[in-house]
């Protein structure tokens, strides 16, 4: 397997923001062997997150991505949300199933595009330790580091967990089946991951440039919000998620004649967002 984790380090100078994308990765491990259709699989990606961010590191910003995809396991989910339907013998750590693992998708997913199973046998829990290993625990230690690293040098870091999501729910999602979902859903697990000025701020600049935005509906944040944001220790944490409807075609996945606007107003909001944390240093 290829390194799990990309950093594309900052090229200009240094800023105290830091990007990261747990679910743009398009490795399929050897050893994964779903039963559903790549097709299928292909739904549960962040699919080309990475790239439309890319503009970040001329500006002094590091982009932390995994190159394994999320339905191998995923990095936005605690270790313990453990689905134990998966797994053929009990699980020796903590289980703490969470509402993500119920409907499906918790931090190894049994289900794809909410109702079609991901796997025709049971896993072995030294399969799913081994993708913990692998991937799991790279992907904290990179983006660890790097927030360190920056917090280090600045005193404070901000920080967005970046991420796309399909243009209406389905049958399991919270917000329920072919609900029209906003361009931006900026989620700040309700005001407690960052400064609440920073959520507003990128509100503000999102519906300024013509998108319709909505705060922590249908999406507050998991698991990388709720370990990194922690506001009253300099540490601001903020998912934002795209409609993928903005860039993409849904089914096939190819890039959408949206893909070049997006990318550049991307461009422009992470430069005004350095704009906004320069006037908070």
């Amino acid at each position: 397997m290829i390194e799990p984790v990309i950093v594309r380090a900052a090229t200009g100078a240094a800023a105290p923001l830091v990007l990261d994308s747990p679910h743009s990765g398009t490795v399929y491990p050897a050893d994964f062997r779903p039963a559903c259709a790549p097709s299928l699989l292909r739904q549960a990606e962040d699919a080309y997150v990475d790239e439309l961010w890319g503009a970040a590191p001329a500006m002094g910003v590091a982009i932390v991505a995994a190159a394994f995809p999320r339905a191998y396991i995923d990095p936005n989910r605690s270790l313990e949300d453990m689905d134990p339907e998966l797994l053929d013998a009990p699980w020796p750590g903590p289980v703490a199933p969470g509402d993500k693992t119920n409907r499906g998708i918790g931090l190894i997913w049994r289900l794809v595009n909410a109702s079609h199973p991901i796997y025709d046998r049971k896993l072995t829990v030294a399969e799913v330790q081994g993708r913990i290993d692998r991937c799991w625990r790279p992907y904290h230690a990179a983006l660890d580091r790097t927030l360190d690293e920056a917090q280090s040098r600045f005193g404070t870091v901000w920080h967005i967990d970046c991420h796309s999501m399909q243009s209406r729910g389905n049958r399991l999602s919270v917000d329920g089946p072919a609900a029209r979902r906003a361009d931006f859903v900026l989620g700040d697990r309700d005001g407690t991951t960052c400064a609440p000025a920073f959520t507003r701020f990128i509100a503000e600049r999102v519906a300024a440039m013509g998108y319709s935005v909505k705060v922590n509906d249908p999406y507050k944040g998991v698991e990388i919000v709720r370990r990194h944001g922690r506001p009253q220790d300099g540490r601001h944490s903020l998912q934002i998620e795209l409609s993928r409807a903005l860039y993409m075609d849904e089914e096939s996945h190819a890039r959408g004649p949206g893909f070049a606007k997006l990318q550049a107003d991307l461009a422009a909001l992470t430069r005004d967002i350095l704009g906004f944390i320069g006037k908070q240093q």
